[in-house]
């Protein structure tokens, strides 16, 4: 049933030049901070801990803890994203890096696998793929332009290990502004947004599921706005059988969406260093990336790190994200530990 229309207000529901005005959504970290950190790491290597067993009470970094409590808070309760920096990339392997940025992580919440391999810490790098002529290439796996989404855990996370040559900015937007507007513009295609539409698994459906699953764009769940969206693998699930063609008025809220997404003023763009590390609430914010020109040097491409995580503050979901959660539980039972052999990441491609 579709709520009763009203506005969110909420921390969440910000404009981007306002936002980008008063960067107070930037978490530095000082020099012991990073100290502290580093003997977290070494006491791990010590104890053979590494990713995906290590667990927040495994080290202690009461600075950190501190610090990305306060992350928590905006990513829950506040604006939706946070912006760590101040990590001296240049210190650190990529495995080290790695380490470091999951017992960040570790503090906000548990980490969820981010595919069937049981992926725990996910690679967002340009492995040649093409999303729209490949039905299992993933957007992160390109460089092209990577249209407005957001994942299926509550946060997702990313950690720039290298920049690319020109362009890669990420772009995010709240989802509660969006919400609100439609609401002010269109209340007509706001309840569209309401509707069960069909997304596409991009094969990676269990044995006994379909290739897509269900899920509302706009829905409230105890009080909050859970705002869940993909048009691009909405488009893509009209390629099976039995799933409903998307009508006038879905196809005309889906334009919205995106013209509202695109529109400067709402939108904000974020450049990233090496050893930044952006948090991002899922339900409140959207986020997007422009298409990147790479170093023809392997070692020099752009490469992030990806998180999925579950916070606290979010101990339960919708009813409709039943169906997108079955896949994660799913993944959740084989974790499997990161590579960095850039061989064994193009094999990513492989699945």
């Amino acid at each position: 049933m579709t709520p009763h229309p009203e506005p969110y207000e909420h921390p969440s529901a910000w404009r981007g030049p306002e936002m980008a005005r008063s960067p107070d959504w930037i978490v530095r970290l000082d020099a012991d901070d990073v100290a502290e950190l580093e003997r977290a790491l070494a006491a791990a290597r010590g104890a053979g801990l590494g990713i995906p067993g290590l667990r927040r009470d495994d080290v202690g970094v009461p600075r950190i803890a501190e610090k990305m409590a306060r992350v928590r808070t905006m990513l829950e309760d506040g604006i939706g994203f946070a912006l760590v920096r101040g990590l001296p990339r240049e210190r650190y392997s990529k495995a080290d890096a790695a380490m470091l940025y999951w017992i960040v992580g570790a503090q906000l919440g548990d980490a969820f696998a981010q595919n069937a391999h049981g992926e725990m810490l996910g690679h967002v790098r340009d492995l040649g793929a093409d999303w729209r002529t490949n039905a299992k290439a993933r957007g992160y796996q390109t460089r092209a332009r990577l249209p407005f989404h957001n994942d299926s855990t509550d946060a997702v996370g990313l950690l720039c290990l290298q920049q690319s040559r020109t362009g890669g900015e990420s772009r995010i937007v709240s989802s509660s502004a969006i919400h609100n507007e439609f609401l002010r513009r269109r209340p007509d295609l706001w309840t569209a947004m309401h509707d069960t539409f069909c997304v596409d698994r991009r094969g990676e459906e269990s044995p006994g599921q379909r290739p897509w699953y269900e899920t509302p764009c706009f829905t409230r769940f105890e009080g909050r706005l859970f705002v869940r969206y993909n048009r691009t693998y909405i488009e893509t699930a009209q390629r099976f059988d039995g799933v409903p063609r998307l009508t006038p008025r879905q196809v005309e809220a889906l334009d919205l969406m995106d013209a509202l997404c695109a529109d400067p003023a709402f939108h904000m763009d974020m450049a990233f260093e090496p050893g930044d590390m952006q948090f991002v609430c899922n339900y409140t914010v959207l986020h997007s990336r422009s298409e990147y020109e790479d170093w023809p040097e392997p070692e020099r491409k752009r490469h992030l790190l990806r998180l999925w995580l579950r916070t606290p503050g979010f101990p339960r979901l919708p009813p409709e994200y039943a169906d997108r959660n079955a896949d994660m539980l799913a993944w959740q039972a084989h974790p499997r530990a990161p590579v960095f052999d850039l061989s064994e990441i193009a094999g990513e491609l492989a699945h």
